[in-house]
């Protein structure tokens, strides 16, 4: 079992602690035919099974108060198809992980989010993304999946093999069934180079297109109740690896993890001085300027816990929305001091991706944890709703199923092939049958 998940029967709760469950049992799959041995019997009992990985979801997707499985014990490389540029990874291999083992085979996924704790499993499933105009979210990235049903049934999905299922299961939540393991288009391993600087909101924003342009990946963090923030731009680069120097480690470790803890207890205790820390942690903003390869420059470590809400927005409505965000926390006076993070993805057609059909901006909001968040967030989302926005389906949010419908063209293609795949609603918990309008009684099938 692995050291990150830390599970047992009884109790379990998420990274952020704002969800916690009391699962019956804990099942440990070590292969796929296991994996499929134990769904047929569980598929046969009627038990309800949700799948965890780091437990990064800040909504209750892996919450159950019967089995709670983990992939831990199934992670690692598969295979590789150096004619096609594919890789076939187990399902629960933690991204940190397939970062190195790509890496020695000459390979690297071509974009990331800013966290490696997840498994792949979790991160395409929960439409997880990182930053660049030119690159989708990590499940564009995926050619092939390997479901596990509900019934223990292994099926095999593509573009060319269940080519339905295969649209349905690249960002699913995990309720078609357990992605057991996942083959992922990858670009030769690349150097990239990791600019940062301390840079105002205004110019940010009046750079905006400059910026996303002129950068493979642009993306910035703003501190409420100022005009400053950071600016961080990647790009690919042929230069020696150059890791920054003890001030990059320092920065990254002590300032952004360290300082931001002992700040986010100032304002913890004290919240009337959330203004002052935020221009107090604006001041600190230092410069980076490193070379590494891709997958050890597009995460970040993140030490410090915290509640958080993202919207995606159409990318055009994204300096309107950011006016607005500004001026309603400085009406509201929110006591708030982590920064708002903005990042911009390509659009897709995958069903359930939050960038469906449209070039996206998303703008994530943080709270420590321990501090009151739900009037912040509930303010913010009124916002991002009057501009079309999409919840990431891993983060916190109020929308229900008659919204999400309403966002989603294919909402009801999903719900469909969901209902043929688990008609008992072995994957579904409480939340989940509540967002996608399933009821409790049989039948559950959705006519399309």
């Amino acid at each position: 079992m692995s050291e990150q998940t830390k599970l047992r029967a009884g109790k379990w709760r998420n990274w952020s602690g704002s969800v916690r469950g009391q699962p019956r049992a804990i099942a440990q799959p070590a292969s796929i035919d296991e994996l499929a041995r134990q769904m047929a019997d569980f598929g046969r009992a009627g038990r309800q099974v949700r799948v965890v990985g780091a437990g990064h979801s800040f909504t209750p997707l892996a919450q159950t108060d019967d089995v709670l499985m983990t992939l831990d014990g199934m992670q690692g490389v598969i295979s590789a198809d150096e004619d096609r540029g594919t890789v076939t990874v187990l399902g629960g291999t933690r991204l940190a992980r397939l970062g190195e083992e790509l890496h020695a085979r000459g390979v690297a996924q071509e974009n990331l989010g800013d966290i490696n704790q997840q498994s792949i499993a979790g991160a395409i499933s929960t439409s997880t993304h990182g930053t660049g105009t030119g690159f989708g979210s990590i499940a564009t990235q995926v050619a092939g999946l390997t479901l596990v049903t509900a019934q223990g049934d292994v099926v095999e999905c593509s573009p060319e093999q269940n080519p339905e299922i295969f649209q349905a299961a690249r960002v699913s939540l995990g309720l078609l069934g357990v992605v057991a393991a996942v083959t992922l288009r990858v670009v030769p391993t690349k150097k990239v180079n990791l600019r940062t600087r301390r840079e105002a909101l205004t110019s940010m924003l009046a750079h905006l297109d400059e910026y996303k342009r002129a950068n493979t990946h642009f993306e910035f963090y703003w501190f409420p109740y100022t005009d400053g923030g950071q600016a961080k731009f990647v790009n690919a680069t042929d230069a020696p690896v150059k890791q920054g120097g003890a001030w990059a480690n320092f920065n990254k470790i002590v300032l952004e993890n360290g300082a931001l803890k002992v700040l986010s207890e100032i304002s913890r205790l004290v919240p009337p001085l959330a203004p002052t820390v935020c221009k107090i942690s604006v001041a600190g903003i230092t410069p980076i300027d490193e070379v590494n390869y891709s997958h050890l420059i597009y995460t970040t470590p993140r030490l410090v816990r915290f509640q958080e809400m993202e919207y995606s927005i159409p990318a055009e409505h994204f300096p309107a929305v950011m006016a607005e965000i500004r001026e309603r926390i400085n009406q509201k006076r929110y006591k708030v001091n982590f920064p708002i993070e903005c990042r911009f993805v390509k659009g897709d057609d995958i069903w359930l991706s939050t960038a469906y059909g449209r070039d996206s901006a998303y703008i994530a909001a943080h709270m420590y944890r321990g501090m009151p968040y739900k009037e912040y967030f509930a303010g913010l989302e009124e916002i991002y709703t009057r501009y079309d926005g999409r919840p990431h389906w891993g983060k916190l949010h109020t929308r229900d199923a008659a919204y999400l419908a309403a966002h989603y063209p294919h909402w009801e293609d999903f719900r469909r092939v969901r209902s043929q795949l688990d008609p008992q609603g072995v994957f579904l918990n409480a939340y989940l049958r509540a967002l996608f309008a399933v009821p409790v009684s049989a039948p559950t099938t959705v006519q399309s």
